[in-house]
């Protein structure tokens, strides 16, 4: 099952994706004139203009801010962590500047999803919100076409997200604690499960009221961590960065085999462990934008860009300095290429480790890894339900839910690759129903960009 769930990830990642996702990020990029740039400090200011811990209670929907969060919150995971160490140990530290290239055109794609998700969104009679792709996706082709494209993604993300993607999150808390403090994994699987089943009741206001304190406190706490780690490796720092540009072109240098060979593998690595981590372009946080209260969908739109550029520009890129200072710079023990006992479940760990020491070091992106992979489930349990219940209705719903939790669980016993190259083929194929509507809804975007 592996072989062949990696075959389809080959060529997806490989190809379909890659042009994609580049190729909708700069489409979006030119027809709104660089909103990415443009309005960037208009989004700075809208996020950090006022920032509180408890949002105001909201009559339906959410604010601005709780919609944030709860899209970084499914941004901000396993990715920046776990995934960021993949792609450095296979693409080579290379694969951290194409993760870059594709954030920054990403911010133009996600400002796209952001805009389409307020525009398209319905509000019940009794204040109940509902938005995502599925209902651009219906808006761009009211047919049976578009019907089968929004089937389509609704079933591709409640795998993605409530199952799949879940595991993924579970796994990387189950093995990092596990390295950290030897507590069986499947004791953390079942203290995560029933963490998750507690907040899972009380619906997306219960999320984002959890999201909303969770992800500011933890951001600030990796990159606090972060900071003291570049501090003491400072010498190796404009080495590491040095790193990331030239292996980017040289990638066979560290890697090995051809060029080619090589530039592809650190290209791909970027692009799939870059749509991992600020899942632009997959239309999983386009949910959560959907449900903010704003005066226009320009003002979530500009957020949303934020929103991405924390993941990847701030979190991800200091998890990367981190590894590449410690593991790779200087005489690190990943300096000559790939070392034994080293992969992407404890690459972190490992690197935290040479400056806090073997013990607090690991605990500590153990701990950063808990706060980040469930509030990740978190939000991505309420993707998958909309999904759910767009395709089955409300009656589905604590099926899903049940089921949900199972494979939260399961998460943490089975294999990493496994989990990881089903969670990769899912959110992949998110990818195509979603940027086909948001090519077809450019008119849109671009006439709220102005």
């Amino acid at each position: 099952m592996l072989q062949l769930v990696q075959m389809i990830n080959t060529y997806l990642s490989d190809y379909i994706l890659i042009i994609l996702l580049v190729g909708t990020g700069l489409f979006f990029t030119f027809k709104t004139r660089f909103v990415q740039v443009r309005c960037f400090k208009e989004g700075m200011k809208a996020v950090f203009g006022n920032v509180k811990l408890k949002g105001d209670k909201q009559a339906s929907g959410l604010s601005s801010f709780q919609a944030l969060a709860t899209a970084v919150a499914a941004q901000v995971g396993t990715g920046n962590i776990v995934g960021a160490c993949g792609a450095i140990l296979i693409g080579g530290p290379g694969a951290i500047f194409w993760m870059w290239i594709i954030a920054f055109f990403g911010m133009a794609t996600i400002y796209a999803e952001a805009v389409l998700a307020q525009e398209t969104r319905k509000v019940d009679t009794d204040g109940t919100v509902h938005g995502g792709p599925v209902y651009y996706i219906k808006r761009a082709f009211p047919n049976g076409f578009g019907s089968f494209l929004a089937g389509f993604f609704s079933v591709a993300a409640f795998l993605a997200l409530g199952f799949m993607g879940s595991m993924v999150q579970s796994n990387s808390i189950g093995a990092a604690i596990s390295n950290a403090v030897h507590i069986p994994s499947w004791l953390v699987g079942v203290f995560v499960t029933g963490a998750a089943a507690l907040i899972f009741i009380g619906g997306i206001q219960r999320i984002a009221a959890v999201t909303e304190k969770l992800v500011p406190v933890m951001a600030v706490l990796y990159l606090v961590g972060g900071l003291v780690v570049l501090i003491c490796k400072a010498q190796q720092l404009p080495e590491a960065i040095g790193m990331i540009f030239r292996y980017a072109f040289q990638p066979n240098a560290l890697i090995g085999g051809s060029i080619g060979y090589a530039l592809k593998t650190a290209i791909s690595q970027g692009v799939k462990r870059g749509l991992f981590s600020n899942e632009a372009g997959m239309g999983s946080t386009p949910h959560a934008h959907a449900m903010a209260n704003v005066n226009k969908p320009h003002d979530q739109g500009v957020v949303a860009m934020v929103g991405l550029f924390i993941d990847t520009f701030v979190v991800l890129t200091m998890t990367a300095l981190v590894v590449i200072t410690t593991l790779y710079a200087g005489n690190g023990i990943l300096a000559s290429g790939a070392a034994e006992g080293v992969n992407k479940a404890n690459m972190a760990q490992l690197a935290f480790s040479s400056v806090f020491g073997d013990g607090v070091g690991s605990l500590f992106v153990a701990v950063c890894l808990l706060f980040f992979a469930f509030s990740t489930i978190l939000s991505w349990n309420f993707f998958g339900k909309v999904n759910v219940q767009y395709l089955f209705g409300k009656k589905a719903i604590p099926v899903y839910s049940v089921v949900a939790l199972v494979f939260i669980f399961l998460g943490s016993l089975l294999s990493n690759d496994l989990v990881w190259e089903l969670a990769d083929m899912f959110n992949q194929l998110m990818v195509i129903p979603n940027v086909i509507a948001l090519i077809a809804l450019s008119a849109l975007v671009v006439k709220a960009s102005k």
